[in-house]
């Protein structure tokens, strides 16, 4: 998708493609670097050089961008005395590592614009001053350390950190946010130009939680005020937001990634933020001159009307009028003329004299994403299933006398971490209470191989309490909790030592807590691969039966690609909460059942990129941790009008 994702930009008046590198993805084993597919990074910067546009790149190496575990490998957690994003050595002796192992692939590639590659910029660190504090005499010797480190490797290019205002010199500091033309304190040094790395054209959207939108006009007017307050680049976070296949959304963000982009999820252009960002761009670049080169000058000619002027000579002059007046119109008088200039916007004059471009004034219509079932699967004979597996103490090679912390014990490898235990019990179908306490994320509960319950945190509280009542046998019982992680955090100060997974245990009046646990990494279908091609035949596959019970299932089904070229999109909005994978690739986690306030999903259709399509007989398997009916699934083309 990426040389139609970047001619799109490119039309759209886009200069620069942003993007970060993504540590846990070029280094999942610590010395083993992988650029393969997906992550080729040089092949994406070629992409980009090809069609005459650059690039920042943002190595981080630590990124958040609500990617699982802030873009930091997993392995890292594990580096004796390790505390990261901090003046200490283990971790600085790895940051160091990686970001000369990227840099130095650069320079292999002529890369960066000092050897006549499309790099201008790279950024070093991430957002730190919001948790700088936490790390006391530990925060600023390392802000001071990174930008030496990141200076030393000899770019060519310059270095950016956002959010820090004390970004040591010369690297530049940056401004992230909603409205940088009027948050923004500025350079922190004159010879450094001002500059915004985040526009955030809406927010990422959570499990359980409401989508946020922002109109195009909004964007619109504070790029226009960025600009005439001697901004000098803008980048919209996101332009393309895509997916996050896999595993890599961190905790309860959802698989779809900034989908009101102005190129959505699946890289349809989405008006009228497109087009309207496109005219604002436009009229922009025909003020290059001035704006370059004029002497700049800003004055009142209103109560909440202000001009921001660039001047080269009397023939050559570019004025930005604003309004900040978010009620009325107003009229304002600018250079002996009078301009109508419309609530809350900034008109654009190239000349001075005439109005090229409003923020206010949108000349597009919108257009409508549509979805269109192409294939249903709601035939029982289209399905087999694989029941999974709930172990018990003794099928578990793992023990320990304690609760163990989840993240630690899984090592990012599965999101699902088995707690088993058993006990004996003296009268036969007692009624008992378990209650069970977790920092997150999702429980389900089973005693005796039954299904007990589930219960879930959120994003905002990771934690929760699961309390049923339950039968238990005369003799032996066993149980079996189902810990599930949802992405791992991506965020705060001391990420290293964030926990998940169950903190107390207790069936009736008795404390299991520090007991004897038996322990099961991932699942059964997980180890066996059986979303693959040789996986799958490794279990025996049954007819789909409606009546069973549907509790940690795997589905499974075959689909012809759609005819056309218009994006694929999987329709789950009968399921409940899992992952799937078509013909072995995974295209992330689906939790349906976690509605919004207003009672609806946060995420119904998972998309389908075509590349990961052959034109008849694709696999779609499925992991249903919950009750969700796979005969109400549809494969669906997606189309704008």
């Amino acid at each position: 998708m990426w040389p139609s994702l970047i001619a799109k930009a490119k039309e759209g008046g886009i200069d620069v493609i942003q993007t970060y590198v993504f540590w846990n993805l070029h280094e999942p084993i610590q010395g083993q670097y992988d650029f393969s597919g997906g992550k080729d990074l040089v092949g994406f910067i070629k992409e980009i050089q090809a069609q005459g546009l650059y690039v920042c790149l943002r190595i981080g190496p630590f990124i958040e961008s609500e990617w699982t575990y802030g873009g930091l490998p997993f392995w890292l957690h594990d580096v004796p005395g390790i505390i990261f994003r901090s003046d200490n050595e283990p971790f600085k002796y790895h940051m160091q590592r990686f970001v000369t192992h990227i840099v130095n692939f650069m320079k292999s590639q002529k890369l960066f614009a000092s050897q006549g590659g499309p790099i201008i910029l790279s950024q070093i660190e991430n957002e730190y001053q919001n948790v700088e504090a936490a790390f006391h005499e530990k925060g600023p010797p390392y802000i001071r350390w990174a930008a030496a480190m990141a200076v030393g490797l000899q770019t060519g290019v310059p270095w950016v950190m956002c959010k820090q205002d004390d970004a040591p010199d010369p690297v530049i500091n940056a401004c992230n946010g909603l409205r940088c033309g009027e948050t923004f304190a500025g350079p922190n040094s004159p010879n450094k130009p001002a500059i915004w790395t985040e526009n955030w054209v809406s927010q990422y959207q959570v499990y359980g939680g409401d989508p946020t939108l922002r109109s195009a006009e909004d964007i619109a007017f504070h790029v226009a005020l960025f600009i005439a307050k001697k901004g000098s680049y803008v980048n919209y976070y996101m332009y393309h937001g895509g997916t996050n296949f896999g595993r890599t959304a961190s905790a309860f963000v959802t698989t779809s990634y900034y989908d009101q982009a102005p190129l959505d999820e699946y890289g349809l252009i989405r008006q009228p933020k497109w087009g309207h960002l496109k005219e604002l761009h436009a009229a922009i670049k025909s003020c290059s001159k001035p704006l370059i080169t004029g002497a700049y000058n800003n004055y009142s000619i209103g109560q909440e009307q202000e001009a921001h002027v660039y001047k080269v000579n009397s023939r050559e002059c570019t004025a930005f009028l604003v309004n900040k007046d978010e009620i009325l119109d107003r009229t304002a008088s600018f250079q002996n003329s009078t301009f109508n200039l419309p609530r809350k916007s900034i008109s654009i004059l190239p000349d001075c004299k005439a109005i090229v471009f409003n923020t206010a004034k949108v000349s597009m219509g919108y257009n409508k994403r549509s979805m269109m079932t192409s294939q249903a699967f709601s035939s029982s004979g289209k399905w087999e299933e694989y029941k999974e597996t709930i172990p018990t103490f003794e099928d578990t090679l793992f023990r320990a006398n304690s609760l163990l912390e989840h993240m630690s014990t899984t090592k990012d490898a599965s999101d699902y971490l088995w707690y088993t235990f058993r006990f004996q019990r003296d009268l036969a179908d007692a009624m008992s209470v378990l209650n069970v306490s977790s920092q997150g994320h999702v429980l389900h509960a089973f005693i005796n191989g039954a299904f007990i319950g589930s219960a879930h945190g959120s994003h905002d509280d990771p934690r929760f309490t699961l309390q049923k009542n339950v039968h238990l046998n005369k003799g032996t019982n066993n149980v079996a909790l189902l810990s599930v992680t949802v992405g791992l955090p991506d965020s705060g100060a001391y990420l290293e030592r964030r926990v998940a997974g169950l903190r107390k245990v207790k069936v009736q009046n008795h404390d299991f807590t520090n007991y004897s646990w038996g322990y099961q990494v991932g699942l059964l279908g997980e180890k066996l691969q059986i979303y693959t091609d040789q996986g799958s035949d490794k279990v025996k596959w049954s007819p789909y039966q409606s009546s069973s019970y549907r509790q940690l299932t795997w589905y499974k089904t075959i689909f012809d690609i759609p005819v056309g070229n218009t994006p694929v999109a999987l329709n789950l909005g009968s399921m409940g909460k899992g992952e799937a994978w078509v013909n072995g690739n995974s295209i992330g986690r689906y939790w349906v059942s976690f509605r919004t306030s207003t009672g609806n999903p946060a995420q119904k259709w998972y998309h389908i990129p075509r590349s990961f399509l052959k034109p008849a007989n694709n696999v779609l398997i499925l992991l249903e941790e919950e009750e969700g009916e796979p005969l109400g699934i549809t494969i669906d083309t997606v189309s704008i009008t």
